[in-house]
């Protein structure tokens, strides 16, 4: 591949040589991208698991509380590990912009799968009193400084890697990866709750998938650690070395200089970015985190069928399977019409059919339930097909992965991480089953409106990045359109 030898200039501006653009070899383009959804399978492997086990957990590690205080507080220490993400977006954003970010990738992928390894060996607090849910809580802090550098990683990787006109299909397969490992996770818990006992689950049945993460982790750190480095990232290498003769004062005083930058000259695209965040996870955590506690214990403790477990979690993992079949071609609609009109769709769909989409859930029958979530998520899938290649265009190349990994961790962990925790409260401390209708219809109305002000980038090379292709004909084409 080549790079281009004024990576500033990333507007598609006149006078265009063959040197300022970037030609993308499609072997290591596909690489990267199953390196970086390999890290989401494994994160979203996690959040499935605790998700549909939460119940369980909470009888692990808080015995001798009524049902309500134990689900509160497994979803506390579910929503404690995304206290620290924004710690871990402040650490490997600017170390990914410093040092590549091939290798804070590698880092991340390997204290994911450590934490969530840790967890299913940690004694229950039956054997080991209140150390168990001390253990338990580090362990999930050590998950969530990890994925504050995970994700925002991983997107900028995709995007510096994909061509401008297929920016949108390629990111989409991240979320591909988010709804494999939710899916692996959901299916395994679906299984064990179906062949064992209850005794057996709680005893010993809930390790196994927390453990299943050690192989995971080893899969795809060995992928992420065979990639080169991106093109716009090692360009902007090359140009730094040249442009500093004492490389070390410069590494010095990066990480100060890349904060001033990011908070005092980008906070415009840092609002925007929490609000388009906020909008696609609480969603997002809506769907996967609480839906399957609200449908299993909410509906029931209120008038409500009882839905047992393996009849919820099969209903969500069909609407997920119908999510991972239509991510792509979201993403493919957002190359071709925008990524706004594309966003913003779904921040109607949100506003105009969240109540819809509750009342059908709130009729607790099997068929009424599915087309609620399905509605949910087909509105969701909107936000991850556009979204991974629409975030990482708001900031330019040499503060990216530090901008938007703390714009985004911070929103996730502000507004998406607590969902399921602050829908647990409001439901059940004012008896009202539409709280999470009106949650979302709130999230729709902020996401459109920093939406409003986003920048389209559709097509477009990313700032302060050269214009990428699939092929040195295209190259030739964009040369002689811009003569």
């Amino acid at each position: 591949m080549t790079e281009s030898a004024n990576s500033g200039r990333g507007d598609g501006s006149a006078g265009l040589s063959l040197d300022d653009i970037t030609v993308v070899d499609p072997g290591t383009m596909k690489r990267a991208v199953a390196a970086a959804a390999i890290g989401n399978v494994t994160e979203w492997f996690d959040f499935g698991v605790y998700a549909y086990i939460a119940t369980t957990i909470g009888k692990v590690f808080y015995p001798g509380s009524n049902a309500t205080v134990q689900m509160l507080a497994a979803f506390g220490t579910f929503a404690a590990a995304f206290v620290v993400r924004p710690l871990g977006g402040l650490f490997f954003g600017p170390l990914g912009d410093r040092i590549g970010r091939t290798r804070v990738l590698a880092v991340t992928m390997i204290m994911m799968a450590i934490g969530t390894f840790c967890i299913g060996v940690i004694p229950g607090y039956g054997s080991i009193g209140i150390a168990a849910p001390v253990f338990l809580l580090l362990a999930r802090l050590v998950q969530g400084f990890s994925t504050g550098g995970e994700y925002g990683g991983a997107m900028t990787f995709i995007a510096e890697y994909a061509p401008d006109r297929r920016r949108g299909f390629l990111g989409s397969w991240l979320e591909f990866g988010t709804l494999t490992g939710y899916v692996m996770g959901a299916g395994i818990v679906t299984i064990l709750s179906a062949t064992l006992s209850a005794q057996e689950l709680l005893s010993w049945g809930w390790r196994i998938p927390f453990l299943i993460a050690g192989p995971l982790g080893i899969v795809g750190l060995y992928l992420r650690i065979k990639l080169e480095e991106t093109p716009a990232f090692a360009r902007l290498t090359e140009a730094a070395e040249r442009a500093h003769a004492e490389r070390a004062q410069a590494e010095r005083s990066a990480t100060a200089e890349e904060f001033r930058a990011i908070f005092l000259r980008q906070w415009p695209a840092l609002l925007q970015c929490v609000g388009l965040v906020l909008v696609w996870n609480v969603t997002n955590y809506m769907l996967t985190s609480y839906m399957p506690t609200y449908l299993s214990t909410e509906l029931p403790a209120r008038g409500g069928r009882a839905m047992g477990d393996t009849e919820s979690y099969l209903l969500q993992i069909a609407v997920m399977l119908v999510m991972m079949a239509a991510v792509t071609f979201v993403g493919r609609a957002s190359d071709r019409f925008g990524r706004k009109p594309v966003v913003m769709i779904g921040c109607v769909a949100l506003v105009v059919l969240s109540i819809p989409s509750l009342l059908l859930i709130e009729n607790s029958h099997t068929v009424p339930v599915f087309f609620g979530l399905l509605i949910m998520g087909l509105t969701l899938v909107i936000f991850s097909g556009s979204l991974p290649s629409t975030l990482p265009a708001l900031f330019p190349t040499h503060i990216r992965q530090g901008s938007l990994s703390i714009a985004f961790n911070i929103s996730v962990s502000l507004f998406g991480g607590t969902v399921a925790t602050v829908m647990t409260a409001l439901v059940s401390g004012t008896g009202e089953l539409n709280w999470p209708a009106y949650y979302l219809m709130i999230a729709g109305v902020i996401g459109a409106v920093s939406l409003w002000f986003t920048r389209e980038s559709a097509n477009r090379p990313l700032a302060g990045s050269a214009p990428a292709v699939e092929s040195i004909e295209d190259a030739r084409e964009l040369v002689n359109a811009t003569r």
